[in-house]
């Protein structure tokens, strides 16, 4: 498993508008200039997001982004997969494709504590924890 730049900036898109949104939406191309990434690219991944319901996209002039939640209620896990899907360190464990071998697989109990380990984590973490 390797978090993406896919991921990487869906949690800095989601760290600077936890950072400067006062409420009103923030243009991406301010998000944009502040993470250091082009707008264009940018522009995928606030649609994953608002997708999965973590941000609320407002269009015309003063249109913009913000979160859909207090920095408090965004888990870190939850902005990572809106990005990159599931996290699993391996394909068996993501429900794809089940696994012929999985009742007889001796190393499966690894890749699920491993799972666990991992995603219990990254949802242990916020917004709010990484603003502090």
């Amino acid at each position: 498993m390797m978090i993406t730049t896919k991921g990487r900036n869906a949690l800095k898109v989601m760290l600077d508008l936890a950072q400067h949104c006062d409420g009103s939406p923030v243009p991406l191309a301010d998000i944009a200039e502040r993470v250091r990434e082009s707008q264009k690219y940018l522009e995928s991944t606030v649609s994953q997001l608002a997708q999965h319901g973590l941000i609320i996209s407002a269009r015309g002039k003063s249109g913009g982004y913000r979160l859909a939640r207090r920095p408090e209620d965004c888990t870190v896990a939850e902005i990572i997969t809106a990005a990159e899907g599931s996290l699993a360190p391996v394909s068996c464990l993501t429900g794809e494709k089940p696994c012929e071998n999985a009742d007889k697989c001796l190393s499966l109990p690894l890749w699920r504590e491993l799972d666990d380990v991992i995603m219990n984590f990254l949802n242990s973490k916020t917004l709010a924890d990484l603003l502090k």
